[in-house]
């Protein structure tokens, strides 16, 4: 066999090699999970993986220090991401909303570059075959779009069984990581005295041991603890 063609399958053998323990490092995201860094990380390791597999005359080692520092940086900024909500916003970006109460958000569509026609699609793949019925859709940070029904076209017979409904909005975002997002509070029509006063009533004293807390239009608080022991499984 060829000596170049040898050096060929060592390259890549040893490529794949280091792709996989830098996969591992880098956790589980599927593509649709993936932020805009994770993205542009994974094209250019694949870039340059190929190359160093390919080309022979390139140097090896460089192209493997170079390979590690691009898989380290995504293991950093999802380190960070999960420390910080702005570096988390900075790189994951922030959800947008396309639909709010039933209408449509021209300027939104527009600012993420979305037309009319992929709203549709987007609502009849969700199962929405009429945008009337929609009160809220949702661009997320992975890019796909979530919605929610009206009401009175939720699944349940709520509007056959002649039941009035109330539509409860979207859930904002009140607590993170035991951090108060203040706009979000205020954009919800509520102070912190407000907020104290229901916590106070849940038992807690301060935000430290809050994972998250949504607060809807209709009041309705929601609190998920950090520190919640589970039992967990590893699918093989």
């Amino acid at each position: 066999m060829d000596n170049e063609l040898l050096l060929v399958i060592f390259r890549t053998i040893l490529v794949l090699v280091i792709l996989f323990i830098l996969t591992k490092f880098m956790g589980k995201k599927q593509v649709s999970q993936m932020n805009i860094y994770d993205y542009l990380v994974g094209i250019t390791i694949g870039s340059i993986a190929a190359d160093i597999a390919l080309d022979i005359d390139k140097d090896l080692m460089a192209g493997v220090v170079s390979l590690v520092i691009f898989g380290l940086s995504g293991v950093l900024v999802t380190y960070l991401t999960l420390k910080s909500i702005s570096f988390r916003r900075i790189f994951s970006g922030v959800p947008t909303v396309l639909i709010d109460k039933g209408k449509i958000l021209s300027n939104n569509l527009k600012k993420e570059g979305i037309d009319i026609n992929d709203l549709q699609e987007e609502a009849r793949q969700n199962g929405y075959f009429d945008l009337s019925k929609v009160n809220y859709a949702v661009l997320e940070t992975n890019g796909n779009i979530s919605f929610l029904a009206k009401a009175d076209e939720e699944m349940v017979t709520r509007k056959d069984m002649k039941i009035k409904a109330q539509d409860g909005g979207l859930c904002a975002n009140i607590i993170i990581d035991g951090m108060l997002l203040e706009n979000n509070l205020e954009n919800m029509k509520k102070d912190k005295g407000w907020l104290d006063k229901e916590l106070s009533k849940r038992g807690y004293k301060d935000y430290s041991n809050i994972l998250l807390l949504t607060l809807d239009n209709s009041g309705k608080v929601v609190v998920f603890d950090k520190n919640i022991d589970i039992d967990t499984k590893v699918l093989e």
